[in-house]
C-alpha cells in the first residue's frame, strides 16, 4: 500500500490564504450574499478553479471557515475542563453550551448568516447544526426530571439562529451581555430552575 500522501505546502499555504481572505471579506462586507467566489479567489491571490476543487462551492467555503473559526470551541467542548467540558454537571453544561453558540454567533455574525443562508438544504440538516443539537439533546436528557430532550434542543437552539441573533444585535442593538443572561435565563427555566442551579 502506497505511504499516505501529505497536502503540498503550496496547497496548505493556498488554503490559510482561502480562509484569511474570505474571513477578511466577511468580516469588511455589509451583506453576506455580496461576497463571492470570485472575490474570495482575488483576495487570497488563488484562481477561481483552485477554490472551486478545494471547497466544492461557496457553501463547501464557507462550512471550512465556520469550522476552522469554530475549533477552539470544539476541542473546549470534546476534552476542555467545566464549563465547556464533559465533567461539567448537567445543567451547568447546557448553559455553557448554549452561550458558547451565542457568542460564537456574535463574533461571527456575517459568516453564521452567509452560511445558515446559503440554500445548502434544510438547516437543521447542516453537519454543525446536527453537531450542536446532538449534544444538547444528550446533555440535556441528563437533567434530572426533564425526560427526552429531542425536542427542547431544538428549541433552546433556535433562540441562538443566525438570523435571529442578527436580528437582536444589528436591528435592536441588544446589548452582548443581556442577550447571554436572557438567554441563560429562558434556558434555566425550560430546565425548571434558576441559571445557577446545577
Amino acid at each position: 500500500m502506497p505511504p499516505e500522501r501529505k497536502p503540498r505546502k503550496d496547497a496548505a499555504r493556498n488554503r490559510e490564504a482561502v480562509l484569511a481572505a474570505a474571513d477578511a471579506l466577511f468580516a469588511r462586507g455589509t451583506s453576506p450574499e455580496d461576497v463571492t467566489m470570485a472575490d474570495i479567489a482575488a483576495e487570497a491571490g488563488v484562481g477561481k478553479g483552485t477554490l472551486f476543487r478545494a471547497y466544492g462551492d461557496r457553501s463547501g467555503l464557507l462550512r471550512a471557515l465556520y469550522e476552522a473559526r469554530l475549533e477552539p470551541v470544539t476541542e473546549a467542548v470534546e476534552s476542555g475542563p467545566p464549563p465547556l467540558g464533559p465533567d461539567t454537571p448537567p445543567r451547568e453544561r447546557v448553559l455553557a453550551l448554549l452561550d458558547a453558540v451565542l457568542c460564537f454567533k456574535l463574533d461571527n455574525r456575517r459568516l453564521a448568516l452567509a452560511l445558515e443562508g446559503s440554500g445548502s438544504g434544510s438547516p437543521y440538516r447542516a453537519e454543525h447544526y446536527e453537531r450542536w443539537h446532538g449534544l444538547l439533546r444528550a446533555v440535556l436528557e441528563q437533567v434530572p426530571g426533564l425526560g427526552d430532550g429531542e425536542f427542547t434542543a431544538h428549541a433552546l437552539l433556535a433562540a441562538t439562529r443566525a438570523d435571529l441573533v442578527e436580528h437582536l444585535a444589528g436591528q435592536e442593538d441588544v446589548p452582548r451581555e443581556r442577550m447571554r443572561a436572557q438567554l441563560a435565563d429562558f434556558a434555566a427555566r425550560v430546565m425548571g430552575g434558576a441559571p445557577g442551579d446545577s
